[in-house]
């Protein structure tokens, strides 16, 4: 649990790196802060000592306290000095080593250095990620969104960026509400292209399972809408499971419920990615369910697991590595005074054949 003092510390600090208090505005004064946290004068004259000392703060003798921009640590213009951030929602499983090594090798090639951070695809910890941005100084910024499908509080960062002239590129999905540079997969055609390879296979009830707190399952979830719209298939929202972050370790199980209730109506699944696609597998095999004989599945995103599974499976592909490399050059080339440059890249996936998906007879 933070102490007094901590509270006061934060919240100030986040007052000034989300734009709050503008630099040389007059913080409120001691006597105001400790009616607003009811404290003793010491607990906020330690507060603000230490805001000081980081370079938050600066005092006037008897003026009062004033936002300071001391705590940038820029490197003075030195290209060679430059520090671009990463803030993915996931550093180590998944699609996100490929990305992050993408970056990594553009960015070293022109020495530039890298700082990272996760978010865990919780706000909270973005809130933390982008406040260790601002305060370190970096000079661009590559941000995977967290939950970008859901309202986000900490749009006030990505403000406080554009303020200061420090360029930003959202991968893999943005926010709708802000006017952001982004590449992304096309996600709508990605699930179109499963759920129509499924219906050219004879499938006419396929499900889907998407993750509904991102973009990308918003977009993969319209996709498999306008794939059967287009072959005049009936879209069943009982043929729908949805999950997001925080239901997503209960989705084993949900899994069992969703294939038991709809085991004798489905034969094809589109997932809302490998990972998920996986899943699926384990679980058929524990309810006995033969793939791709009673059941065809899709996967997306064509990532490792996919390729190392027991089973080969039928997946969309994602450019990964390229993706991190051309996120990374758009930065390289905006600090360098480019002009003209894209603000919306979709790469178009590609389906790749496996073993999880057979036309019916």
């Amino acid at each position: 649990m933070k102490t007094k003092y901590q509270i006061i510390f934060d919240d100030i600090k986040s007052n000034i790196l989300s734009g709050t208090y503008s630099v040389g505005e007059q913080i409120p004064t001691e006597l105001a802060l400790q009616d607003t946290y009811g404290v003793s004068r010491q607990t906020v004259r330690k507060a603000i000592l230490e805001l000081s000392n980081e370079g938050f703060l600066r005092s006037e003798k008897g003026s009062g306290t004033y936002v300071s921009n001391q705590f940038r640590s820029k490197s003075g213009g030195n290209p060679n000095n430059k520090t671009i951030g990463v803030i993915t929602t996931y550093l180590s499983d998944y699609i996100f080593p490929s990305i992050i090594r993408g970056i990594e090798s553009r960015l070293n090639e022109d020495n530039y250095s890298l700082l990272l951070a996760s978010t865990n695809n919780d706000v909270a910890q973005e809130k933390k990620a982008l406040e260790m941005m601002l305060s370190f100084g970096v000079d661009g910024l590559i941000i995977e969104p967290t939950k970008s499908n859901l309202y986000n509080p900490n749009i006030a960062y990505y403000l406080s960026f554009k303020e200061q002239d420090v360029p930003f590129i959202m991968i893999n999905a943005y926010y709708e509400e802000l006017e952001v540079p982004f590449f992304c997969l096309d996600d709508v055609q990605s699930s179109y292209l499963a759920t129509k390879e499924l219906i050219s296979k004879g499938h006419t009830q396929i499900g889907i399972i998407a993750k509904m707190d991102d973009l990308q399952g918003k977009y993969r979830m319209k996709g498999y809408i306008k794939a059967l719209g287009e072959a005049k298939l009936r879209f069943h929202p009982e043929q729908v499971l949805s999950f997001d972050t925080e239901s997503k370790q209960a989705l084993s199980e949900n899994l069992k419920q969703f294939l038991t209730d709809n085991r004798e109506v489905l034969t094809a699944i589109v997932c809302y990615n490998d990972e998920v696609g996986l899943e699926v597998v384990n679980v058929c095999r524990q309810l006995e369910i033969s793939i791709p004989e009673d059941l065809s599945i899709i996967g997306q995103d064509n990532s490792y697991i996919a390729k190392n599974a027991g089973i080969k499976l039928t997946t969309l592909t994602h450019p990964q590595e390229q993706m991190g490399r051309d996120a990374a050059e758009w930065v390289i080339k905006k600090l360098q005074g480019k002009k003209d440059l894209r603000n919306s890249t979709y790469y178009q996936p590609v389906l790749i054949e496996g073993e999880t998906v057979r036309a019916l007879d």
